[in-house]
């Protein structure tokens, strides 16, 4: 049974900086690409960045790009996502799963807070 429970989620000020954590339990981790996902309030859940497993590749949403950074240790079966200089547009429940997503996956997610 795959399992992925992220942490790291936490109420920051604007500019300020988080870094998620997603562990993996229950899948060859080393060979899926991975990707964090986010739900704002009354949105749809959003691709936010993906990590390929095949080159290492990275990719991003826009509005994200050269504010987050997506890693992964495939010896911790973890996936992370460093986020730098946050706004408040980044308020969301983030999740990771693979990509593209299998709906069996999701999480509980990690809630991220970001006040002006």
């Amino acid at each position: 049974q795959v399992r992925l429970v992220e942490s790291g989620g936490g109420l920051v000020q604007a500019g300020g900086s988080l870094r998620l954590s997603c562990a993996a339990s229950g899948l060859t981790f080393r060979l899926f690409d991975m990707g964090w996902f986010r739900q704002a309030p009354g949105k749809e859940r959003e691709f936010v960045a993906t990590s390929k497993w095949s080159d290492g590749s990275t990719y991003y949403q826009n509005s994200v790009k050269g504010r987050f950074t997506i890693s992964r240790s495939n010896a911790k079966s973890t996936v992370y996502l460093q986020m730098n200089t946050l706004t408040p547009e980044d308020t969301a429940i983030y999740y990771c799963n693979t990509d593209p997503p299998v709906s069996a996956y999701w999480g509980q997610g990690t809630q991220v807070t970001v006040s002006s």
